[in-house]
């Protein structure tokens, strides 16, 4: 965003908060106090309470702020706005709360106060925003506001970035590109294209530049310095975009070494403090998760015993961090006699070989797989054959999210396992909610790369709450698996 567009929509969204947080409490407390015409715990004046509210409020407000809510990378990424909203108001009520400790006075006169104005608090900002976001594209479409941007480089990346700019209403236009070579990107004229740096600033003028990404990085440095020297002498914002992108997918730390700059590049920003975290909270909910659990585990190891004549539950031999092996615990599905097998295996044995290279050609899942039981089916579709694994959670063998855990064989064969393999599996992941049934194997594969890469305590949230809403829509569905 240009930069002075970027301070408005930033300012914007902060008096928008708020007036939206202010007028949430109000509400509740009209809900409650107005209209509801039960006994209050306290009596607290309007004003007063009024008052207190917009005075701690500012705290809120700076909660917001640590989570990263005014920043303009999130304009286009409502659901991570919307996961920051409802994560910071849950933080910002928990502070209203121990406020009214600390102040030993009372704040609010009822306790429905609190929860009527932690709904409202979150629906309102939402809301609000979701206001000015439309707003804000109408000025873009009006032009007012829009970052101009000079695109330099060589590479297939600008032809990507110019596609990703002309399919967004972020408040990007661009002015012009240099390149040797004419851009796949139709709306660009021919006006926009210049062979030289120098070209573009000629027949650009240098105020109507807002911001330079350089897409490649040139063999001759006086080239380079020649670009960043022009961006920061006229206060334009420049970017730089790596040639090989890859390489900096992940968690970058820039330091000192031997008192030169270099960027160190992890495999995955899952290290350090955010490992324990995520330990803890992996054991703290299995433990609970399994304390729930422990009925229909039960339960189902009787019907499989029983009905299934055979073991409940097996091992299996998967993948876990750092190319370590676990033993998986798993209620059986299939047919007894074939737990455990490969598919090339288990078909071999069921005198059916050929199923075997159509289950692997159907991104390892086969219709109507005799492989698999009556019993076997009902669990695969609620997901209720891997409850076991809540024992491999409290183990450590796995996390709560996580990349698929994977037999060595399947692995063997994947060049890039090292990345994926950087992290604990998981019972659920990313591939798991992106699409169950419907993406092969390679695929999965790239979701599971992309969650070892971009790994955060809020994608875990997202993740497993998607996977609840997914398990219980299979439960009270039709849907096969």
């Amino acid at each position: 965003m240009k930069r002075a567009n970027s301070l408005l929509y930033n300012i914007t969204l902060l008096i928008s908060d708020f007036t939206a947080l202010l007028l949430s409490f109000i509400g509740a407390y009209i809900i409650r106090v107005k209209i509801d015409d039960r006994s209050l715990v306290e009596t607290v004046a309007a004003n007063e309470y009024a008052l207190i509210i917009a005075l701690l409020l500012g705290v809120w407000i700076f909660i917001f702020a640590l989570l990263g809510l005014y920043r303009t990378s999130n304009f286009d990424n409502r659901i991570r706005e919307a996961a920051l909203l409802l994560v910071g108001s849950v933080i910002g009520i928990q502070f209203l709360i121990s406020a009214e400790y600390i102040l030993d006075r009372a704040i609010f006169p009822a306790r429905l106060v609190v929860v009527y104005g932690l709904a409202l608090s979150f629906i309102l900002t939402l809301f609000f925003r979701t206001l000015i976001r439309i707003i804000f594209r109408f000025r873009y479409r009006a032009g007012r506001g829009v970052t101009n941007l000079l695109v330099v480089g060589n590479t297939n990346i600008t032809d990507e970035l110019l596609l990703n700019l002309q399919n967004q209403s972020g408040g990007y236009k661009v002015v012009g590109v240099v390149a040797n070579r004419r851009t796949t990107v139709e709306h660009l004229s021919d006006n926009k294209h210049f062979a030289t740096f120098e070209q573009a600033i000629e027949t650009l003028h240098t105020p109507s530049i807002h911001a330079i990404i350089q897409t490649e990085l040139y063999s001759d440095e006086q080239k380079n310095d020649e670009i960043l020297t022009f961006a920061q002498t006229n206060h334009i914002g420049y970017r730089f975009v790596p040639g090989n992108s890859k390489l900096f997918v992940g968690n970058l730390e820039v330091e000192l070494f031997q008192n030169i700059p270099t960027i160190s590049v992890h495999q995955t920003p899952l290290t350090g403090w955010g490992r324990i975290f995520k330990r803890l909270f992996d054991f703290s909910v299995g433990v609970i998760v399994t304390i729930f659990a422990l009925p229909f585990l039960a339960l189902i190891w009787l019907m499989i015993t029983i009905i299934g004549d055979g073991k409940a539950v097996f091992r299996q031999t998967r993948l876990s961090r750092y190319n370590s092996k676990i033993k998986l615990f798993k209620f059986r599905t299939h047919v007894n006699g074939l737990s455990g097998l490969t598919p090339e295996e288990a078909f071999t044995k069921l005198g059916k070989p050929e199923l075997a290279k159509e289950y692997r050609a159907n991104g390892d899942r086969l219709d109507n797989d005799p492989r698999v039981s009556k019993i076997g089916k009902f669990l695969r579709k609620t997901s209720l054959d891997e409850l076991p694994q809540l024992f491999n959670v409290l183990k450590g063998d796995l996390s709560l999210v996580g990349p698929r855990p994977l037999v060595p064989e399947e692995m063997d064969y994947y060049k890039k396992k090292n990345v994926i393999l950087s992290v604990k599996p998981g019972i659920t992941g990313l591939a798991v909610v992106s699409g169950r049934k419907n993406i092969d194997f390679e695929e999965r594969r790239r979701l599971d790369m992309y969650y070892a890469q971009n790994w955060s305590f809020l994608l875990d949230v997202i993740i497993l709450g998607k996977t609840f809403a997914q398990v219980l829509n299979r439960i009270f569905s039709n849907e096969n698996d």
